[in-house]
């Protein structure tokens, strides 16, 4: 009987550990946030890794107002001049491969950076600040095209720029093409039995197979993103729109998709079907999840009773195993593709998109505990 009630003790002493109220979430987004920018000078480019940071940054600047979040953006924005790839000849202008060069002017990937621009741009209306983000947003709505978003990542990179950019503009031509490229996406990629999206072209089953009855491969961050990125577009699409109804079935299926991978310690291995294929902990995956469900929960489009369990679950990972002492966040899997075991992800794996999605989750805690 005594250790019976021993380990019911330890149980609720962890769970009290990470229990936290609203103002204690505030101060750990305050403690991560103020490490990374401790550590990282704001001068970076604006490609997706660093984007993807500042799109948590920016969540962090609203919830706790502190100006030096709102400095560091625009620091990092001005350092860019205000755009991604800076190839000036629309001729040159490239989406269909991946890169890192000046000419990949239509690839989400440069193209992310963007959403903290009209984030800041909302802040002050200065002109500088949207203009690169309009020539090209806006060439692109124009174009016949539909096939931008080739790989799921572009989901979260891409997609969300349309609605947001809307809500300045309100051009109905931009959320027009958003629904266009979402749907040629959503053919591609969208798995209509688990749910649950490839991350392109190449991992569609049965081209590549698990090690778990030779099941389907389906990447935490990848299909991370693209939860994340529903939720962006569900925040800015109008109440109203026409296009609204299939976002929310994709968003509400894929939840639930993700709900039943989650292992018992709270996060999602990196492939989210066979953990087999790449073991341990995860985190830019589990934070994005988390933010996707929380934001959900938060904004009536899933109910708490229904991902409770499952949100605390991922909390208490992000809060006690994820978190360091020194305000870092861990067990981020390096750049890549793929459930890639080979690539290291322990205490010390941090990357500046691991930590922005971390940031995301606990903005949207500390709404949860503070409604």
């Amino acid at each position: 009987m005594k250790r019976i009630i021993s380990f019911a003790v330890v149980l609720i002493v962890a769970a009290m550990s990470y229990a936290q109220t609203a103002s204690e979430v505030k101060g750990l987004i305050e403690k991560v946030n103020d490490s990374w920018q401790a550590r990282h000078k704001a001068q970076c480019r604006g490609f997706w890794d660093n984007a993807a940071y500042f799109t948590g940054n920016q969540a962090a600047y609203e919830v706790t107002g502190r100006q030096q979040y709102l400095d560091y953006a625009v620091a990092w924005a001005e350092y860019n001049n205000w755009k991604g790839a800076t190839q000036t000849d629309k001729s040159k202008w490239e989406y269909l491969s991946y890169g890192e060069d000046m000419n990949h002017v239509l690839f989400a990937d440069w193209q992310i950076c963007f959403q903290v621009y009209i984030d800041l741009y909302k802040i002050e209306h200065r002109a500088e600040r949207l203009q690169r983000t309009l020539e090209v947003m806006m060439y692109q709505a124009k174009t016949d095209k539909a096939d931008y978003w080739w790989w799921a990542d572009a989901l979260y990179m891409g997609m969300p720029i349309f609605s947001k950019l809307y809500t300045v503009t309100h051009d109905e031509r931009l959320l027009d093409k958003q629904y266009e490229c979402y749907r040629w996406t959503d053919d591609l990629l969208f798995d209509k039995d688990d749910h649950l999206y490839y991350r392109d072209g190449k991992y569609v089953y049965p081209k590549v197979k698990t090690k778990c009855n030779e099941g389907k491969s389906f990447w935490a961050r990848g299909d991370g993103w693209v939860l994340a990125g529903l939720a962006k577009v569900l925040q800015d699409l109008p109440k109203d729109s026409k296009y609204r109804p299939f976002y929310v079935q994709r968003f509400q299926q894929m939840a639930k998709a993700v709900a039943k991978c989650q292992q018992p310690e709270g996060y999602w291995t990196r492939s989210m079907l066979c953990p087999e294929d790449a073991p341990g902990y995860e985190t830019s995956g589990t934070a994005f999840f988390t933010f996707g469900m929380l934001w959900g929960v938060n904004n009536g489009l899933l109910k708490e009773s229904e991902f409770k369990t499952t949100i605390d679950q991922a909390w208490e990972y992000l809060t006690t195993k994820a978190l360091q002492a020194d305000g870092s966040i861990g067990y981020v899997q390096p750049i890549g593709e793929k459930p890639d075991p080979t690539r290291t992800a322990d205490a010390r794996s941090e990357h500046p998109f691991g930590t922005g999605a971390w940031l995301l989750a606990a903005c949207e805690q500390y709404k949860r505990l503070n409604k």
